[in-house]
């Protein structure tokens, strides 16, 4: 077969709508958002993101590049077999599977097998399932599978890839796991978090089991560059304040239950940078043995705003071994020792005490190991969190409390920190949150009062003002 030319492809892109469409994908304007989905390597990826925000869109064209062998951002083989699963049938026929075919011209298709409904008319009935060619000259398979079918229909053959379109159910979700396991396959989602603190928002969202291939973007209205101005005004006047944390911005619902909803990871969230040595203050520590020992590293500028720029989280360990990584990564940062000489940190009272197996209290086996504990910390849990809450809400155009991204256990800690029965925390998962509170108590005061602000300062509230107009607009 002669080889066409690019002038070929261009004159038959033309002349198609669908290809077109495929082509033109992200190309005069680019959905950031979409784009980081499709450049993201791992392999377990999902989209929160609310009605109309191009989710939907991205999980489509991710399907037919792995279908066609065509995928600008992933070594390309030949034949591939990959579900789409949606809720129920009626869904998939009027979203993933209408979203699907609106990518793929008649001459990729080798043949259509329908469920109910004409092969000549596919957008109108259910698919079972369709033959896609591939540009390695073979034949990939996109099948569709809908959850009400239930889990035993997930069962037995191995697929390379699987879009989930909207969330599953959990025993779906992990029989889906089973099926790209031998393969080495992939696992994306597009959704809206309408159902809330379910089992995507701890494995996903949090990743509580720390899966390394679990990946997440949120979508908002705002980072959808094909809607206009006047139709996001129009659809906000439809939703309810609740309603949009979902439907507009993708986030989960159930934010009441929530400790500290006024977390936004694009804003309390920085990328770390040197931090001057006259911000260094002081670290804060929540013992533990058996459970996970947090301690993080705080720095206060001369403004008065807190720094959390490092952390130590582990379990299953004694004070010797917590002792030297914390004193290690004292040196990594050059950090300051007190006037004993040695490393100075907040610690629960608890501490204080001496186990049945142990001669010394937590206290005195850190001081023996180099760093002097101050247990004089405020426990008030309810006063604590009002306290944490002021840093965290925004003066004018800025909070006072940022945690480095180098910080991902105080990240995921205090994105599912909850309340349970009555005004109490749920006890768990806690640990940087009680040593978090016990520093923010200790009142830290500017290092330098009166200091200018830092360019370090100036520079994040741009980019602060920067999301904060781009999520207006």
């Amino acid at each position: 077969m002669q080889k066409k030319s690019l002038k070929q492809i261009n004159e038959e892109i033309s002349r198609n709508p669908k290809l077109f469409k495929l082509a033109g994908y992200n190309l005069t304007k680019v959905h950031q958002k979409q784009m980081e989905f499709h450049k993201n390597l791992k392999r377990n990826r999902w989209v929160f993101g609310g009605n109309r925000t191009g989710k939907t869109e991205c999980g489509a064209v991710e399907a037919v590049w792995f279908a066609r062998g065509i995928h600008p951002y992933r070594k390309n083989k030949g034949a591939t077999k990959g579900w789409v699963v949606s809720l129920t049938q009626e869904v998939q026929r009027d979203v993933a599977q209408e979203k699907l075919l609106s990518y793929l011209p008649d001459q990729w298709i080798e043949k259509v097998v329908m469920r109910r409904g004409r092969e000549d008319s596919p957008t109108s009935g259910v698919i079972d399932f369709i033959l896609v060619k591939n540009v390695f000259g073979t034949v990939s398979t996109i099948g569709f599978k809908s959850c009400d079918q239930g889990r035993q229909r997930f069962q037995g053959t191995s697929q390379d890839w699987i879009w989930f379109d909207e969330e599953p159910p959990k025993d779906i979700y992990d029989e889906c796991r089973m099926r790209v396991l031998d393969t080495c396959g992939e696992i994306w989602g597009t959704m809206t978090p309408l159902m809330g603190l379910t089992w995507v928002h701890d494995e996903i969202y949090l990743n509580e089991n720390k899966d390394p291939e679990a990946w997440y973007t949120m979508m908002s209205w705002q980072d959808n560059p094909f809607l206009n101005e006047k139709e996001v005004q129009m659809l906000e006047k439809l939703l309810t304040d609740e309603q949009r944390q979902s439907r507009q911005y993708g986030q989960f619902m159930s934010h009441s239950g929530l400790v500290y909803s006024e977390f936004d990871e694009n804003v309390h969230v920085c990328d770390p940078f040197d931090v001057p040595k006259e911000w260094f203050d002081k670290l804060s520590i929540d013992p533990g043995l058996v459970n996970p020992l947090s301690c993080h590293w705080y720095a206060v500028d001369g403004d008065g705003n807190v720094f959390v720029i490092a952390e130590h989280y582990a379990a299953d360990h004694d004070a010797a071994w917590h002792s030297e990584q914390i004193l290690k990564k004292c040196e990594e940062l050059s950090w300051p020792k007190g006037i004993s000489g040695k490393v100075e940190a907040l610690m629960d009272s608890a501490a204080l005490q001496k186990t049945l197996s142990a001669q010394s209290s937590v206290a005195q086996l850190f001081y023996d190991l180099g760093i002097a504990v101050n247990t004089k910390v405020n426990k008030n849990t309810w006063t604590g969190i009002q306290r944490v809450k002021q840093y965290l809400t925004k003066r004018t155009d800025m909070p006072r409390l940022f945690i480095f991204r180098t910080c991902p256990e105080m990240i995921r800690e205090i994105k599912g920190y909850r309340y349970g029965v009555g005004d109490s925390p749920i006890k768990k998962d806690d640990h940087a949150m009680d040593e978090l509170r016990y520093y923010i108590m200790s009142k830290p005061e500017p290092n330098v009062p009166g200091m200018e602000k830092s360019p370090r300062m100036r520079d994040m509230e741009r980019l602060i003002s920067r999301r904060k107009n781009k999520k207006l607009n």
